[in-house]
């Protein structure tokens, strides 16, 4: 899954779910796609007004059967592009941040203190979802922490609005557009009121921070009331984030990864997770777990992780890594994600 699949960058490293993954630095590349996306949103603007384009959004919707009275409702949420929308999406921070900073950012003791707490409430439940999916529940809390701060931070911005004025905006204008006519067929199918469907600026949505592609895919009614709410139900939260593990490859009883020591200098070329090796052969090369005990199963592959470089933290990990990249692809997200699972169960 490519970032633009789930929902865009987020601006902090703090905030649900900006706290998912590390900024990147722009290139030569992507200076010219901006020019080039600059000159897009003039010539859009100039030939079309915001309420024609809305009026075709509607028209297009109803075309799909979608009821006209929930997309005139949902549409009159929107009256002119979101300045805020439009500011976060121009200007989001222009920095690398290196694996300690990031690790520091979401894994520190306050989140792991607050998790411990969500864990104790919230056992039962988790562990009942993780069986019924075939889910590590520590990955379920992990993602939940991360996208969420465990339910507290869910986005306050209209999903409808941000989606419209980033469709209307012309960066990106084909992926948001798809993403408006899936948030239009949600509310079509009675799972949110128009109004009640709140999210982060760029329109990832509720306590798993789904876009409305993922929503349509993997969102689960656990609690059985005829809606998949994902805003407010957490046995729905649960199951839809299992479901999304589940539905990517999640292998149930296998662990996502570790940390491990290094007796022996190994070469940064021959780290990355796509660098497999049996863990036979990274013993022989001087990796071992973190107590210093060899690994009790030579055969099973794994990819060592080193992300800030020689002499720095290492990690061994296994095909759950790459299916918890699957929600987000980074390499920090995963490592996050598993390590506060870890640290809080």
């Amino acid at each position: 899954m490519t970032v633009l699949d789930r929902r865009s960058l987020l601006a902090t490293a703090i905030l649900a779910p900006a706290a998912a993954r590390p900024a990147m630095g722009r290139t030569a590349a992507h200076h010219a796609a901006a020019h080039h996306a600059a000159a897009h949103r003039k010539t859009h603007a100039a030939h079309k007004s915001y309420a024609s384009f809305l009026a075709g959004i509607r028209e297009e919707a109803i075309a799909q059967g979608l009821s006209a009275a929930i997309v005139t409702r949902a549409l009159a949420l929107t009256k002119t592009p979101n300045a805020r929308v439009l500011k976060l999406d121009r200007h989001q921070p222009e920095f690398t941040m290196t694996w300690a900073q990031y690790r520091t950012r979401v894994v520190g003791a306050t989140r792991i203190s607050q998790g411990k707490a969500a864990w104790q409430q919230r056992q039962d439940l988790l562990e009942q979802t993780g069986r019924a999916y075939g889910v590590d529940p520590r990955a379920i809390i992990g993602i939940w922490g991360l996208e969420s701060g465990f339910g507290r931070k869910t986005g306050s911005f209209s999903v409808i609005d941000s989606l419209a004025t980033l469709s209307y905006d012309g960066r990106r204008a084909k992926f948001f557009h798809g993403e408006l006519m899936k948030a239009l067929q949600i509310l079509d199918h009675g799972d949110i009121l128009p109004e009640a469907m709140l999210g982060s600026y760029a329109g990832a949505m509720g306590q798993p921070q789904f876009m409305p592609s993922a929503y349509l895919r993997f969102a689960v009614d656990a609690d059985h009331d005829g809606h998949r709410n994902i805003w407010t139900s957490e046995p729905d939260v649960f199951a839809s984030v299992a479901n999304y593990l589940h539905k990517s490859g999640w292998q149930d009883g296998a662990p996502w990864g570790q940390p491990v020591q290094l007796t022996q200098p190994i070469d940064q070329a021959r780290t990355g997770r796509g660098k497999t090796r049996t863990l036979g052969e990274w013993m022989s090369l001087g990796v071992r777990r973190s107590d210093g005990s060899r690994f009790s199963r030579p055969d099973e592959p794994g990819a060592l992780l080193r992300p800030d470089g020689d002499g720095t933290e290492a990690f061994m990990v296994y095909h759950n890594f790459n299916v918890i990249r699957r929600y987000n692809p980074s390499d920090y997200y995963a490592l996050g994600v598993g390590l506060l699972g870890y640290a809080i169960a």
